[in-house]
């Protein structure tokens, strides 16, 4: 039975083929292990083996984990933390000042309303704070992000909200069987990216891809692939 250290072994060795098909060296490219709904022993798991960069996606669920590996995931900036963990799910604004505390970055900014808060909690917290924003590029109703066209405003209204740093763009495609489905929502936010990049040239960053169309993503731009299942096997918790 295959462990986690050789879940990640593998896809490594994935993403290093995908990134030379793409003619891109395999350090521009982070794999992102999606802990979401596993225990803190899976996360210690994936630490262990190297693993050094993680996504949740419940505030709550993140909190009450994070006691067993504060060691691991300092977000108070008094040491250097050696793994780091983002927010990958939608942010309700009642919990922007938690969310502030215990993440590294927020990845799924949408609104100014949350970014106004987010700010402002960042400062009382004397830190400066990665966002990447979600950009919604598909018409499923469940899907969170903010319209493509509402983008450069957003972005401008970002500037003088000094204690957050616009790091780049994620989104989530519909899903299908076939990796080649995700490929034009791949190229659509890498070209919002680019339209943005001389106005706002934090934003660098492109979280896009997950188990099924990693290489796909891998092929148009992104700098994060989030990874859950194929490192962690299948969710141990509702």
């Amino acid at each position: 039975m295959a462990t986690i250290a050789d879940n990640l072994q593998q896809l490594h060795n994935h993403i290093a083929d995908a990134c030379a098909r793409a003619h891109r060296s395999t350090s521009s490219v982070a794999l992102m292990a999606v802990s979401k709904m596993h225990p803190a022993e899976a996360i210690l798991e994936a630490h262990h083996a190297g693993q050094r960069l993680f996504g949740e996606n419940r505030v709550q669920e993140w909190q009450s984990k994070s006691a067993r590996l504060s060691y691991l995931f300092d977000t108070t900036q008094s040491l250097p933390p050696t793994a780091q963990v983002h927010l990958i799910g939608p942010l309700q604004n009642n919990k922007t000042a938690k969310a502030a505390e215990i993440f590294h970055a927020i990845d799924t900014l949408d609104s100014l309303k949350t970014a106004t808060r987010l700010n402002g909690a960042a400062a009382a917290l004397n830190k400066t704070l990665p966002v990447l924003i979600e950009v919604k590029l598909s018409h499923e109703e469940a899907k969170h992000g903010l319209a493509p066209e509402d983008l450069p405003h957003l972005l401008a209204a970002l500037a003088p909200l000094t204690n957050l740093t616009a790091s780049g763009l994620m989104t989530v495609p519909p899903w299908s069987e076939d990796p080649e489905a995700a490929r034009p929502y791949f190229q659509h936010l890498r070209r919002l990216r680019d339209e943005n990049l001389a106005a706002h040239p934090t934003l660098t960053q492109l979280s896009m891809g997950m188990s099924n169309d990693f290489a796909v993503a891998i092929e148009e731009g992104s700098t994060t692939v989030r990874i859950g299942t194929a490192i962690f096997g299948k969710r141990t918790y509702a």
